[in-house]
């Protein structure tokens, strides 16, 4: 597989994970076993942070040693910022509540679908980068790390588009409709991942406060949202189990491939 087939594959999968999992709406009556959802989160918590190590923050560090700077602040502030940015964004959602009032009904679809949404265009971003990074260096591996931290992205996209489907379905009463809504939130994936290429490429003097700014998000959505959830069944090893296997394969693999 060519540099430019792995960049395809990698911004299109994350888009394709939430439509597999808005599709669930279709099979089943319930959500995903509460086990198996606890592993899937887990795992995709490992990956993700190994990912923002590995593929984010390093690739950070030795762009800033390449280009001569320091190193500490843009990295640290990077990541605060990348916090401080998702911070804004979970707080926007009741703000816009206050601000345009609809009916009960209408609100859950516009608050689930705009959690979601908010929360994708960052894990987006981040695949954008890491890929653009890629195309910098002009380094296979390089390509198939960011592809491995799309494919971390993707696998939480599942279970978190069926989690966006299935109420959407209770509220609308449609299938159709619900899929419609799982699918749309997950539309602003691939395009971050565009603009984040467009960014790495274009301004390539401050894509390490990219990098780091989109690692700061995604640990954060990490901290804050799939790490609880992985822990919210009885058997909260289970959710640990999966973080610890995924970060090791994310790990393994970015260590066999340079």
């Amino acid at each position: 597989m060519n540099n430019i087939s792995i960049t395809i594959l990698g911004v299109a999968i994350i888009f394709v994970a939430t439509t597999l999992g808005s599709a669930v709406v279709f099979l089943f009556k319930k959500g995903i076993n509460a086990k198996y959802n606890s592993i899937i989160l887990g795992f995709a918590s490992g990956v993700m942070v190994a990912a923002s190590v590995w593929s984010l923050i390093i690739p950070s560090v030795e762009r800033l040693e390449e280009l001569g700077k320091n190193k500490l602040i843009p990295v640290c502030t990077g990541i605060f910022l990348g916090f401080v940015f998702i911070v804004i964004l979970d707080r926007l959602i009741p703000y816009l509540k206050r601000k345009n009032p609809v009916a009960e009904e209408k609100y859950k679809i516009y608050n689930l679908f705009c959690a979601v949404t908010l929360h994708n265009i960052p894990e987006g971003l981040a695949v954008g980068l890491a890929f653009g990074a890629a195309i910098i260096t002009n380094h296979t591996a390089a390509y198939y790390s960011a592809l491995a931290l799309a494919v971390g992205i993707a696998v939480q996209n599942i279970p978190e588009g069926t989690a966006l489907s299935l109420p959407l379905r209770d509220v609308l009463g449609s299938k159709g409709k619900a899929f419609f809504w799982g699918v749309l939130s997950g539309a602003v994936e691939p395009i971050a991942a565009v603009v984040g290429i467009f960014l790495a490429m274009r301004l390539e003097s401050v894509m390490p406060w990219f990098l780091s700014f989109a690692a700061g998000a995604m640990l954060f959505v990490v901290a804050e949202d799939l790490i609880p959830d992985a822990k919210a069944h009885s058997t909260k090893q289970l959710g640990t189990l999966g973080f610890i296997l995924g970060f090791i394969i994310m790990m393994a693999l970015d260590i066999a491939l340079g």
